[in-house]
């Protein structure tokens, strides 16, 4: 064992570092910031100044104790401290040799430890160590030779160093590939044979590492000579052909492009911007990937409108022709075509306006996007629609920069493209279902294209020039406005499009559905195939259930596809719709609601409620039941906190009042009850089923079935006042598709129903209108003169009432 020659300090102060190790003979500058080590580095006496510098094992410690050092360091000297500007130093430290610290036995002001001395456990005369000291010499001299991080003057070092404990710790401190592990475990390797067997096997992974960084190089600056080389005969064979006066294809194609920028009537900024562009690519080669870059965003510049409009003036808008043309291509929905011909009498009066955007609002199938192409044929101009559903990157509206490849405009300037004007109606399609994610959000992205301040200097980020938008009619559709930002929705006026009664549907059908379907087909409607009301009542009530008339449309395809097969087939008498035939073609009635209504509500304890849904208006059941117990209430369904708060309130309610209809008031001492709303996957949420709510348990706890063919909608206090209740237009019509023939609705709704829902409408359908609790149970269980309790503590928990009034 190799023995030091310096007498170690029993007690040194340790100066802690991350993720450095100082080897024995190294010199190293070494930034010092931490308090503890700026006071370690002040307290340092004496003409030596030695210290122990241990690295940390942890190097995100900010704070290290004993437990957080390795075990091994090095002692050192410090030659000089230079303090910086912003309070840190600078210590120059000198390696001397290695220690163990044995002990920590200060931690304040800074860490002190008891350290003892580790020397090398090798003879360094050793044959087979010289061996290894030759190679690690001849390896290090090869790196440093390929290595370009490495002076060549290390070289010399290398030779000169005759111990090979200075040569290992002289490599392992030199060598800029090894880690701070790595570095860790050669300062602990006390065997110098192993310390070199290390060494050498680290020099020469980095030696091959070096030969294959060379080789790729060698290689990439032998393909730049070459493309080089290629561009100075292109060069050469222009300056000829120019001396020949043949002609150049890409100088050809460059005029033409100028041709088409000065025909194109861009502004001044976009000019400036394509012959910028231009002056770029005359001086690419074709075969380079930036000249298609370039050449590709020409294109998309020169092939944008930008003065080019429809042709049709403001102040040539013929209101009569615009109605005319909106009846044509609607029935019914007059709120809608009124607001769309006051925009146009608007525009008429003042062309340069910036008019209102917008936003047809309705269930799917009732015709929000045909309406977006009526107002482009009544306004002569132009149609483009842009999918949103599914949108979630900002770029598909702004557009990808051009520092990526494959990079195109937004959808705002390819539908612009499309249309091949700059003032088309452009139909923003499904604004509810944009996405967002990490790449941005789009509807932010809508907000500069919708605001008519703003889009006149829209700038996509492909184009990156200002394009003006003013001229362009938005029009956008959504199913819903819940999930559209409020910052967006402001921006866009909402016109609400409600679901088609049943007589509309009919009229729907023969107006539009079934002579496109027979023409679609290749059918004579009248001479081949034929629809009676009867057929359509049943195809409406029995097969269809939906707000619009998607499905409707797609049932008469069905049965004008049945008839176009009879005909190929050599089968070619005229065919009558009737409701035999559907049930022989379609196959059994899918919706029977009126029944379905009649037999779930005999039962006590089971309402019906009325609900608003994406697609429309539609009815829900409310049941409820009771078993022995106490205290436990349980609602099912798939609830939404809302509607559950609603469940506790209309038990408070029932709770309060119970005496009042002949209920034990300590029913909920000895029951447990449940409510439970059908379709149980189906999310639900909403305070609009309170009334129906009550119902259910007053039914329930006193035995009454509720009358039957009855539905009700109305969120209810705790006082029992009933509160009025949104989409009762949407309510109403589903209802009067399930087959229900009366409705119990908040007093303060009946202004909307005036409004909304007139008698033809209504038709068959009563409507009761209630102020509070008691005059609903009162219409759905009847009065309540006499109240019977039913008894709560029977078998299996049946309702089975007591004879005679309860006093």
């Amino acid at each position: 064992m190799a023995k030091s020659s310096r007498i170690v300090p029993a007690e040194l102060a340790v100066l802690p570092v991350r993720d450095t190790v100082l080897f024995p003979g190294a010199v190293m500058p070494l930034p010092v910031g931490r308090e503890s080590s700026l006071a370690l580095l002040d307290s340092l006496e004496g003409p030596e100044k030695l210290l122990a510098v241990v690295a940390q094992l942890d190097p995100r410690i900010e704070l290290p104790t004993g437990t957080d050092l390795h075990s091994v360091g090095t002692l050192a000297k410090v030659h000089k401290m230079v303090r910086m500007p912003n309070g840190n130093v600078v210590a120059f430290l000198e390696g001397l040799e290695r220690i163990r610290v044995i002990e920590v036995i200060g931690l304040t002001p800074f860490l002190r430890a008891r350290v003892e001395s580790q020397p090398d456990l090798e003879d360094t005369s050793d044959a087979e160590l010289t061996a290894l000291e030759r190679n690690v010499q001849e390896l290090f001299k090869e790196v440093v030779a390929r290595s370009p991080q490495l002076s060549d003057d290390l070289q010399n070092e290398a030779s000169n160093i005759e111990s090979p404990t200075r040569l290992a710790d002289f490599v392992a401190s030199t060598l800029p590939s090894l880690n701070t592990m790595v570095r860790q475990e050669l300062l602990e390797t006390f065997s110098v044979r192993k310390r070199l067997e290390t060494l050498s096997n680290e020099l020469s992974k980095e030696k091959e590492v070096l030969e294959l960084r060379n080789k790729i190089h060698d290689q990439v600056q032998e393909q730049v000579n070459q493309s080089q080389r290629e561009f100075l005969l292109r060069e050469q064979m222009k300056a000829i052909q120019k001396e020949l006066g043949e002609s150049d294809d890409g100088q050809t194609e460059i005029e033409e492009l100028r041709k088409k920028v000065e025909e194109s009537g861009m502004s001044l900024e976009a000019r400036k911007e394509c012959e910028r562009e231009m002056k770029r690519l005359s001086k690419m080669t074709p075969a380079s990937a930036e000249y298609m870059v370039s050449r590709t965003y020409l294109e998309w510049m020169t092939s944008l409108p930008w003065n080019k409009t429809s042709g049709t003036g403001e102040e040539q808008i013929n209101i009569a022709k615009a109605q005319e043309i909106l009846d044509e291509d609607h029935y019914d929905l007059e709120k809608v075509k009124q607001r769309i011909l006051d925009y146009f009498a608007v525009k008429k009066l003042q062309p340069g306006m910036k008019g209102p955007i917008l936003c047809f609002v309705g269930p799917p199938g009732v015709g929000k996007t045909s309406l977006g192409r009526s107002i482009a044929r009544a306004l002569g101009r132009k149609f483009a629609r842009i999918s949103m559903g599914g949108m979630h990157d900002e770029a598909e509206i702004r557009g990808h920069r051009r520092t990526y490849i494959g990079a195109l405009p937004g959808q705002i300037i390819q539908g612009i493209r499309r249309a091949e004007t700059m003032d088309p109606v452009v139909m923003l399609d499904e604004v509810d279902k944009l996405g967002r994610d990490f790449r941005g959000d789009p509807s932010a992205a809508l907000m500069e294209v919708l605001d008519p301040e703003q889009n006149s200097t829209f700038r996509d980020h492909y184009l990156d020039v200002p394009f003006d938008l003013s001229k362009v009619l938005f029009v956008a559709t959504a199913n819903y406005m819940d999930p559209i930002p409020e910052a967006l929705r402001d921006r866009m006026e909402v016109l609400e499009l409600a679901g088609y009664t049943e007589e509309e549907k009919i009229h729907i059908s023969k107006r539009f559905l079934i002579p496109r379907q027979t023409k679609e087909h290749g059918l004579v409607l009248g001479e081949q195939i034929e629809f009676t009301d009867e057929a359509l009542h049943d195809l409406i009530h029995h097969y269809t259930r939906e707000a619009g008339v998607r499905n409707l449309e797609r049932e008469i395809a069905t049965l004008v596809r049945k008839q176009a097969r009879r005909i190929a087939e050599g089968k070619m008498e005229k065919l009558t719709i009737t409701p035999d035939v559907i049930r022989e073609s379609l196959g059994i009635q899918k919706f029977r609601l009126e029944k379905e209504v009649e037999e779930r509500v005999q039962k006590p304890g089971v309402a019906v409620g009325l609900v608003w849904t994406p697609v429309g208006g539609d009815i829900v059941f409310i049941e409820a039941s009771k078993m022995r117990g106490g205290k436990q209430f349980t609602m099912t369904g798939h609830l939404g906190e809302v509607m559950q708060e609603s469940m506790r309130a209309a038990l408070t309610w029932v709770r309060a009042n119970s005496e009042h209809y002949g209920i034990d008031a300590d029913f909920f001492r000895k029951l447990d009850l449940h409510i439970h709303v059908p379709s149980g996957a189906v999310p639900k949420d909403g305070p609009s089923a309170g009334v129906a709510m009550v119902t259910s348990l007053v039914s329930l706890l006193t035995g009454r079935p509720v009358r039957p063919r009855l539905a009700m909608t109305g969120e209810i206090s705790l006082t029992g006042v009933v509160l009025p209740v949104g989409g009762i237009k949407e309510k109403v019509l589903g209802a009067k598709r399930a087959g229900i023939l009366e409705v119990i609705l908040p007093a303060e709704n009946e202004p909307n129903v005036k409004e909304d829902l007139p008698p033809e409408i209504l038709g068959e359908v009563q409507v009761h209108y209630v102020r509070n609790v008691e005059q609903a149970l009162e219409i759905a269980l009847g009065k309540f003169e006499h109240p019977v309790r039913p008894v709560t503590d029977g078998p299996r928990g049946e309702n089975r009432p007591l004879a005679g009034p309860v006093h």
